[in-house]
């Protein structure tokens, strides 16, 4: 629960005194992840029983989708998280990295959140994978795309990733845009809340986990500027993969298909909420305000002065238009039209956000097929 910008958030289940990163947890993602049998379905014929085909293209896209959420959470989880679920006891002597410290001031239960998060994509890639699988369609392998080198701090993996956290640019207005009257699904538009260009998430090696000494928090002004790159980032994605669900189930056939749409959507959708209240900490006291001197990047206090449209303690969606301009205002989900919000608009966003820098050009060819397919599927009764 947001308080008060005077006040110091407590650590709600004491993080410090009982939690840390557990070695094992990154093994655990790295199984879950090569599920799988082909990088994607070849046809959609008859041995995929009772499915359409487009209902087949959107579970295929979704479980791609899914993949690339599990690699990205995966590095936070290495070097972020707390391992495994339940959490590890912490020994007398263990301490908790400074990425870990600073994600805990912005949230005592960041870390714990973080491998949570984690845990539920990697469910959600399984899931997916193995539905299509029981129905007789290929699931989704990206394996031979992971070849990115990721982090080299310690506590990361020496393996290769699908995914780049260290070259990102940010698109933070999602935290204008829920806070505005006005939908993008109507032509609505909206300014960045932070400018985060080419900015790196994690640590990119021992060094990110040093800095200038903070006297308003634990840690040093550096990592927590990574830290709060992190925050805003994991509202982005989670945002995206709120309207991707919203999106692309109006395009669901079977009742089963929309079922799964419906449960693993909503579970995204409570991803999000709790990243908006995160990324709202990253920019208010006792954090903000400060500037990284080694980065140059600024975080100000958005309760000062104090501006409706980037009020850290809004958390939930303002009201705004919803199916037609004239009818009154709801508060939704936004986007939910697959033009903005579907599966060639997501790998579009996900492109613009640098996850895929380094990336080649079979694994965009493939990401864009399976994008393509997804969205040219229509709901038939």
């Amino acid at each position: 629960m947001k308080q008060s910008e005077s006040q110091v958030r407590n650590n709600r289940r004491s993080f410090l005194k009982k939690s840390a990163l557990a070695a094992g947890a990154a093994t655990m993602g790295a199984g879950l992840l090569t599920r799988g049998i082909s990088t994607f379905a070849q046809s959609t014929g008859s041995s995929s029983g009772s499915l359409s085909a487009g209902d087949i293209a959107i579970l295929r896209f979704l479980a791609a989708a899914e993949l690339i959420e599990s690699d990205l959470w995966t590095q936070y989880a290495e070097l972020g998280g707390i391992g495994d679920n339940p959490p590890i006891e912490v020994a007398p002597n263990q301490q908790l990295n400074n990425y870990q410290i600073a994600l805990s001031n912005l949230d005592g239960d960041g870390p714990q959140y973080i491998t949570s998060n984690w845990i539920d994509e990697l469910s959600h890639a399984a899931f997916l994978n193995g539905y299509l699988e029981s129905k007789g369609a290929d699931p989704v392998n990206f394996d031979e795309f992971q070849t990115l080198q990721g982090s080299r701090a310690t506590g990361a993996q020496n393996i290769g990733r699908l995914t780049n956290l260290m070259q990102l640019n940010v698109d933070t207005s999602w935290f204008i845009r829920y806070r505005s009257a006005t939908n993008p699904d109507f032509g609505a538009t909206f300014p960045p809340a932070l400018t985060l260009d080419n900015v790196t998430a994690i640590p990119r090696n021992n060094n990110d986990f040093e800095g200038a000494p903070n006297p308003n928090f634990p840690g040093n002004d550096h990592i927590q500027a990574i830290a709060n790159v992190a925050a805003f980032h994991f509202g982005y994605i989670e945002q995206g993969g709120s309207s991707l669900y919203a999106a692309l189930g109006q395009k669901i056939s079977s009742l089963e298909v929309l079922k799964i749409a419906f449960g693993i959507g909503g579970d995204e959708v409570a991803h999000f909420l709790e990243w908006v209240d995160f990324s709202g900490n990253a920019v208010q006291a006792p954090v903000a305000p400060f500037t990284d001197k080694i980065s140059g990047l600024k975080f100000p206090n958005f309760f000062n002065p104090l501006n409706p449209l980037i009020q850290p303690s809004l958390i939930f969606p303002v009201p705004c238009e919803f199916i037609n301009a004239k009818l009154p205002h709801c508060a939704v989900i936004r986007p939910s039209d697959d033009r903005f919000g579907g599966a060639v608009a997501t790998i579009a966003s996900f492109t613009a956000d640098g996850l895929f820098v380094g990336q080649s050009p079979k694994f965009f060819q493939t990401v864009k097929q399976l994008a393509e397919e997804a969205d040219a599927a229509t709901r038939s009764v």
